[in-house]
């Protein structure tokens, strides 16, 4: 059985990413910096925004790509 994908939308006027879980019924929500869990009864997620989303993106994909640069100028030192 497929595991349905998560929804993932943008808001540009408000630079808010959201990503959407599974559908229900909103409960309560967790704030923590820049992410905003929303939460059903059960305390699952039902879906998170990522406030300041271009800057959270831009900050994470300079980190991912560092990351992926540093093993690799060791690798070529190595040769």
């Amino acid at each position: 059985m497929r595991k349905k994908q998560p929804k993932i939308s943008y808001e540009p006027e408000a630079d808010v990413l959201r990503i959407e879980i599974k559908k229900g019924k909103l409960y309560d929500t967790i704030e923590l910096g820049n992410f905003v869990i929303h939460l059903d009864k059960n305390l699952k997620p039902l879906y998170m925004e990522i406030l300041k989303a271009k800057e959270f993106l831009l900050r994470t994909n300079q980190s991912v790509l560092k990351q992926i640069k540093e093993p690799l100028l060791v690798q070529d030192r190595e040769k």
